[in-house]
């Protein structure tokens, strides 16, 4: 528009300009210095989290540089050849987080390699003796064959562990094979790369073993622990807030927060409890591979028992996400009805938790304490809340409309006239029962839904048709705390479960007897 009278010169910064301004805080490169900034925060808060894995990292380095010196320095390299590559590819492949894991690759590595070793020499000598034309269709055969077994083998499923075992016949095999019908000498080539796949196995055994050795058992130990922590701190932290929560501040609740709850970081560990089933089952197949070592210094130890506790604890950890899920539900009981059973409730939740604590504890120590008191406790305040349940039930069903209580949802009474000196203090009169008391509290104190009927009640302008449904509405809100509580009893029953397989564990793992 330059040019006219009366237009607006606008001009456009372009890019580089505005990232070139001083003092805006836009320099060019600004942002890739943040990002960059911001990334290596992220790396140290995950090396913080578990400095083995930095442990984990160097150690591969290590090992794939002593390796690497035998092709660096003449001396071993004329002796070795170039078979030696096989030595680095055997270490990065095989060396795993964990010694038993580094076990278990290395065996199904080692056998792997000698199986295919010895087909591969079988196979070679056969297609050498049937002449020079078949033999590249020999060969050919062989490896269609061999493809096929391996792979269909590996996905039977109590073969499944030995997965990479099939693996590495295939590839070994098919290496050896063609190399061997290029080179003239199978047996030669074959020999020459299981010296090569052995040093890089043995090295990669030792640096995991002596260097700062990182051992599932161990892991699979401490796993276990925390998951009973994380139980218990979610089981107390779902009752405080239920009965701490009068209704006033809840947000909004919608799809996009749900599992989301900053306030509550017990629950995440809950919630990841219940994802442990892969993680134990994995670190329990890797510590099978391990030699005794640290506290458990005997052979044969009963890593599938930590599998099975992991598995009734989940089996509780269940009962906790429901609680959670009561807690966080739309429709609430009222907050009058739920401190009337606080010191109940409070009390199973405690005494169920310090049982759970107890039971991580002799895991943690590895010591045989009796549960029996504990148990009888948890079990008393259980037996104590049903009751009280069961002693005041009316007021979960007061809202219910019966034959013999009259209902808000039957015909209103009209007021009664003053001038024709009906007096409401008669005899006729009947002063306002204790029920009709509560219901009137409960629809008054943060009940869902949270409606003030009484004006409408007074004016006897309430609509029949909604009356009913409203009572419903009530009655299923009242009746949420008694949801709350049967979970809570659940959880206490299946406790019994969970203490047995700790028991069981505690005797097979030979842990030190103590008196409670």
């Amino acid at each position: 528009m330059k040019g006219k009278k009366g237009s607006i010169q606008i001009d456009i910064p372009s890019a580089t300009k505005s990232n070139k301004q001083p003092g805006s805080g836009k320099e060019f490169g600004y942002g890739d210095a943040f990002s960059c900034k911001a990334w290596l925060w992220s790396v140290w808060e995950f090396c913080k989290e578990d400095s083995n894995r930095v442990i984990f990292a160097l150690k591969v380095g290590l090992a794939v540089l002593l390796v690497s010196l035998l092709i660096l320095l003449r001396a071993p390299y004329e002796i070795f050849g170039t078979n030696i590559i096989w030595s680095i590819l055997t270490v990065a492949i095989m060396f795993e987080y964990t010694v038993g894991a580094t076990f278990n690759r290395g065996f199904n590595r080692a056998l792997g390699s000698l199986l295919a070793g010895i087909l591969a020499v079988v196979v070679g000598q056969l297609a050498l003796c049937a002449g020079r034309v078949a033999e590249p269709f020999i060969i050919g055969i062989s490896i269609f064959l061999v493809g096929t077994v391996t792979s269909f083998m590996k996905l039977w499923p109590s073969l499944v562990p030995y997965e990479y075992g099939f693996r590495v016949i295939l590839f070994t095999f098919c290496l050896i094979i063609v190399s061997g019908y290029r080179m003239g000498s199978p047996i030669r080539t074959a020999m020459g790369r299981l010296y090569s796949i052995a040093i890089g196995g043995f090295v990669a055994v030792i640096v995991n073993v002596l260097v700062h050795p990182i051992w599932a058992g161990e892991q699979l130990h401490r796993e276990l622990v925390k998951s009973f922590d994380s139980v218990a701190d979610s089981l107390e932290e779902c009752v405080k807030k239920y009965l701490e929560d009068d209704g006033s501040d809840h947000p909004e609740f919608s799809k996009t927060v749900m599992d989301e709850f900053p306030d509550e970081p017990a629950y995440r560990k809950c919630r990841a409890t219940l994802n442990s089933s892969a993680k134990l089952d994995s670190l329990a197949n890797s510590a099978k591979w391990e030699p005794p070592h640290g506290r458990f210094r005997h052979f044969f130890y009963p890593w599938s028992e930590y599998v099975k506790v992991g598995a009734v604890l989940r089996y509780c950890a269940y009962e906790v996400m429901a609680l959670h899920g009561v807690l966080h539900s739309e429709i609430q009981a009222p907050y009058n009805l739920r401190i009337a059973f606080r010191s109940e409730i409070q009390d199973v939740a405690n005494q169920a938790a310090e049982l759970v604590r107890s039971l991580g504890k002799d895991i943690s120590s590895m010591k045989k304490t009796l549960k029996t008191s504990l148990l009888k406790r948890v079990h008393s305040s259980a037996e104590k809340l049903q009751g009280a349940m069961d002693l005041h039930s009316y007021l979960l069903t007061s809202h219910i409309d019966t034959p013999e209580k009259p209902s808000i949802s039957k015909p209103l009474n009209p007021k009664p006239d003053e001038s024709s000196g009906e007096q409401t203090s008669g005899p006729a009169a009947q002063p306002e029962t204790y029920h009709e008391m509560m219901r009137r509290q409960s629809r008054r104190l943060y009940s869902w839904p949270s409606r003030e009927v009484d004006a409408f009640e007074e004016e006897g302008v309430l609509n029949m048709d909604f009356l009913p449904r409203m009572n419903a509405l009530e009655s299923t809100a009242s009746l949420s705390l008694a949801t709350f509580t049967s979970l809570l009893i659940e959880f206490v029953a299946r406790l019994d479960h969970l203490v047995e397989a700790v028991e069981e564990l505690s005797k097979m793992a030979k842990f030190k007897s103590e008196a409670l």
